[in-house]
């Protein structure tokens, strides 16, 4: 994983000052044409990672965070999730809020009830729950032993764990590499972002931040019927667990669909 990160920084970095050292040519950073990248969504250096550019064709219409007028009830400081709409918003000041597109899997939408933020985690590992192993074993199997956080991890960047009553609803909100997913619904999983969303959102968001799941009547009242229903159920991506456990230049990003 080591190597394949070094590379990959090296890659980066390097597009990056040829592109300072040819202004105007047609330079190219993570596979994203430069004139192309979307501002917000460029080469992203985190840590000990560098996330490469998402490119423009996943970031149409409402699919890019932005700051919004906000009429719905909630008070500043809470998060608020729409999983008909595949939208997020936190709440700020004077009638304002974040939105952020996001994916909702089989278990974000049986979301029904405020939950709290209680855990924060910043590239976090992840393990399928007993429950995805028994109901998609071909899907989760290969992965029982857990992933590591990192690149692959399919919780991505960041994640935000949500409790109710201070017990662990197992419900998350996560970063992704699975960029088509956003504006969808999944097979299974929780509350997907992209990487470069969830890393905004993290720090805004402290422990005990109220989250609301926005019902269908009050999304089509709010966004209107059209973006209620926006988005497709993708079947679930089967990964090749070598993506996830190689070694090397063999490690690649991948998304077991969480």
């Amino acid at each position: 994983m080591k190597t394949y990160l070094s590379a990959l920084r090296t890659a980066i970095v390097g597009s990056a000052l040829a592109l300072l050292a040819a202004c105007g040519s047609q330079e190219v950073i993570g596979e994203v044409p430069v004139v192309e990248i979307v501002e917000g969504y460029g080469p992203l250096e985190d840590g000990d990672y560098i996330l490469p550019p998402i490119p423009a064709e996943y970031l149409q219409g409402v699919n890019q965070r932005t700051v919004v007028d906000y009429n719905g009830p909630e008070s500043a400081g809470t998060l608020v999730v729409d999983i008909h709409a595949k939208l997020l918003y936190f709440v700020e000041e004077g009638g304002q809020a974040r939105r952020y597109p996001i994916a909702v899997g089989r278990q974000g939408l049986s979301l029904n009830r405020p939950t709290v933020v209680q855990l924060k985690r910043e590239w976090p590992g992840w393990t399928p729950t007993q429950n995805m192993l028994r109901t998609q074993p071909e899907v989760y199997g290969p992965f029982a032993r857990g992933v590591e956080g990192g690149l692959a991890s399919p919780l991505g960047a960041r994640a935000l764990y949500l409790f109710q009553n201070g017990r662990d609803t197992h419900f998350r909100i996560h970063g992704t590499n699975d960029l088509s997913s956003i504006g969808n619904s999944g097979s299974a999983g929780c509350i997907r972002m992209f990487n470069h969303d969830i890393i905004d959102l993290y720090p805004r968001v402290p422990n005990g931040t109220r989250v609301v799941i926005w019902s269908y009547d009050a999304s089509v009242e709010l966004v209107g019927e059209e973006l209620a229903i926006r988005g497709v159920i993708l079947q679930p991506n089967i990964i090749d667990p070598d993506l996830i456990y190689g070694t090397g230049d063999e490690a690649k990003t991948a998304d077991a669909d969480t």
